[in-house]
């Protein structure tokens, strides 16, 4: 740093001047003439000092101008940095707000999962913590109900009835006094469901296809067949007799005084033979209808088949259990059986028995219901 001295003051004394010697008085003059001269040679120095230290203080805030310039640049670049940092975290603040709030509300989802299987679960507590008799009675009361669907599909009341009887097992193993009433009544509806008649579509079913497959050997009116049981039938009470001729011949008949008894009975076994093949050449027949016996023998095959027919029929009726329809059918084929068929016959009787045996049973029948029963199941679930 320059250090500069202060101008001279006009107002302070002026050193006293050197007094010149005495012996040499001419030099004092050119003393006085040399002093303004040196002031203003002072004065310039003074004035160019001030103004190299003016130029060095103008550079010198210059500079810092400058650094103060590029320092508020580097901070408006830093602070548009971190404008835009702040940009980014504020996107990535609302990003994370968003899913805060998209797992808030999974998780209120969640709660309320898990209140509601909460509530399910107490529910099934309380559904297993009940009585022992509330079980017991809740699993009489459904098995009862669902042996009455099948009672109800089947026709039968075997369901009903194995229901019934394991029931009333299972409440003697349990031995409770307050259920002796539902025993009784279980008692009471076992009587009344064995004393009903229940109908038995198999046994029906199955006699239904004895008498189709039969269809096939029934002899008709307009065919003419040879009897083999004629001779038979014949045959069987002609025995007796012959076995007493036979004792009695050597008595009453002359023959006997000449023939042997084998011979004898040769000869009535021939006799009997002939006497039964003449026979068997004719045939007298009562036909009530006259088309059965001008029935043509190529439709003796249809008519076979609309036997079978109407008896397949009555058969589906009765599995479907539409008894009006399967009565209708089986009435049908037993007029078909009395019109074109020959009755006296073995094979037609039975056939014919199958059928009037078939609608005689082939009727709608009501199933009991074990009312009772479920009155004092609820009267015992009830408390009463």
């Amino acid at each position: 740093m320059i250090d500069i001295a202060p101008p001279p003051n006009d107002s302070a004394p002026a050193p006293a001047p050197v007094p010149p010697p005495v012996s040499a008085p001419a030099p004092a003059a050119r003393t006085v003439a040399a002093a303004p001269g040196r002031w203003w040679a002072l004065i310039t120095a003074l004035l160019l000092v001030l103004g190299v230290v003016s130029l060095a203080v103008a550079w010198k805030t210059d500079q810092r101008v400058a650094a103060l310039e590029q320092e508020l640049v580097r901070r408006q670049q830093e602070s548009a940095k971190q404008a835009v940092e702040a940009q980014m975290l504020a996107k990535q603040a609302q990003e994370n707000v968003g899913a805060a709030a998209a797992k808030v509300a999974l998780l209120e989802a969640r709660v309320a999962e898990v209140a509601l299987q909460r509530t399910q679960l107490e529910d099934l507590i309380q559904s297993l913590s009940r009585s022992r008799d509330e079980n017991l009675l809740v699993d009489v009361e459904a098995a009862l109900r669902m042996a009455l669907q099948q009672g109800a599909i089947t026709g039968s009341t075997e369901p009903l009835v194995l229901v019934l009887r394991q029931s009333d097992e299972r409440l003697a193993r349990y031995s409770q006094p307050r259920l002796d009433g539902v025993r009784r009544a279980i008692a009471r509806d076992l009587d009344r469901v064995r004393s009903a008649g229940a109908l038995d579509i198999a046994s029906l079913t199955i006699k239904l296809d004895e008498a189709m497959r039969m269809v096939d050997e029934l002899p008709l009116l307009a065919v003419a067949e040879p009897r083999r049981d004629l001779p038979r039938a014949a045959a069987a009470p002609a025995s007796a007799p012959r076995a007493g001729a036979a004792a009695s011949a050597p008595a009453n008949t002359p023959a006997a005084t000449w023939l042997p008894a084998s011979w004898g009975a040769a000869w009535q076994r021939l006799r009997t033979g002939v006497w039964d093949e003449v026979r068997a050449l004719v045939r007298v027949t009562r036909i009530d209808h006259p088309e059965a016996a001008l029935l043509a023998p190529e439709q003796a095959f249809f008519v076979r088949e609309n036997l079978k027919l109407k008896l397949l029929n009555a058969r589906l009726a009765l599995l479907s259990r539409q008894f009006p329809t399967a009565q209708a059918d089986l009435i049908a084929a037993q007029a078909m059986i009395d019109r074109y068929f020959d009755r006296s016959t073995r094979r037609g009787t039975a056939a014919s028995d199958l059928l009037r045996q078939v609608i005689a049973q082939a009727r709608q029948t009501t199933l009991p219901r074990p009312d009772d029963t479920l009155a004092a199941l609820a009267t015992a679930a009830a408390g009463r």
